[in-house]
């Protein structure tokens, strides 16, 4: 029987990191031999591509695209001209576009996201936000398939990618094969369980920079807007609009999550009670903290803690 080949190209961008290229080239090699393993009719065919081939290769049209985490940003913040052309016509040819982490900005870069979801990594959400203001973010996500765009969150996630593209171009169970052989989670796992909260301070409104330095140390301290605004010397209307502005946030909400940070970590560095870590952070309802942290993490305080917790 002959295989259907699937053709991908990884796109080494400056900046791109060398272990996700040859890690999912590799990854695709090992789904070859489970496939084969399997009886599976399917062969991936993946090449490394430099951006300075793109020219060569104008006529030639692959199954996938990826673009993979980058560790510098001087070339996914600006990406050639030539580049972004090339991947709208790949995505018109009906290739499937793919990103790891900062891969997310060319691809959006290219104008070809319209209603489609994206994540990216949580640190780059608000340089995102602010190059991309009409693309739907949702940053809590590892993995978003949207069929023919599909991107990934953390540095790491090229792994989740190259198991989604197995599992989607062969079958799922070549994808949990791939998984043992490597000893990688193949289960459903959420960017939200590993983000940590790093508000921006670099926005240039000094009088909403100097509450948010007041906050970071005040949190645990039950407060009002009406209050709040006063510090800062404004109306309460003024003030919420101000500083939903810079930090994308409603205040109440930038509470919970300064006080959810700090219990993360003091559930990973030590054995209080998660009632008194409540306590220490600024709730007196424990059930309500357990709502907020579930709401913002996507893990309970014990799996949380189960998981992440240094020398359990």
């Amino acid at each position: 029987m002959t295989d259907r080949q699937i053709t991908i190209t990884i796109l080494a961008y400056p900046g791109s990191i060398k272990s996700a290229q040859y890690g999912l080239q590799e990854m695709f090699e090992l789904a070859n031999q489970a496939c084969s393993e399997q009886h599976i009719n399917v062969q991936f065919d993946t090449k490394i591509m430099q951006v300075s081939d793109i020219s060569n290769i104008n006529n030639v049209t692959f199954d996938i695209v990826i673009l993979p985490p980058a560790n510098s940003n001087h070339f996914y913040l600006k990406p050639d001209n030539a580049v972004l052309i090339w991947l709208s016509r790949q995505h018109k040819q009906g290739a499937v576009l793919t990103s790891a982490c900062a891969g997310a900005f060319i691809l959006a870069e290219t104008g070809l996201i319209q209603t489609q979801k994206m994540t990216t990594h949580w640190n780059l959400e608000p340089d995102f936000k602010t190059m991309f203001p009409k693309v739907t973010l949702e940053i809590e996500k590892i993995l978003i398939n949207e069929g023919n765009i599909i991107t990934a969150g953390g540095m790491m996630s090229w792994l989740d990618l190259g198991l989604e593209l197995i599992a989607q171009f062969s079958h799922p169970s070549v994808m949990r094969q791939i998984g043992k052989m490597l000893v990688v989670d193949t289960g459903q796992r959420e960017q939200r369980y590993y983000q940590q909260f790093n508000p921006p301070f670099n926005h240039g409104d000094i009088v909403i920079l100097k509450l948010q330095q007041h906050l970071q140390q005040t949190f645990m301290i039950n407060t009002t807007i009406t209050d709040l605004a006063l510090q800062c010397n404004l109306t309460s209307r003024t003030f919420l609009r101000r500083f939903y502005k810079v930090t994308c946030y409603k205040p109440t909400e930038y509470i919970q999550r300064l006080r959810i940070q700090k219990a993360c970590e003091l559930l990973e560095t030590s054995r209080y009670s998660f009632e008194y870590i409540a306590n220490k952070v600024g709730y007196e309802d424990t059930g309500a903290c357990r709502k907020i942290f579930f709401r913002i993490i996507g893990l309970t305080p014990k799996n949380f803690r189960q998981r992440f917790m240094k020398n359990s």
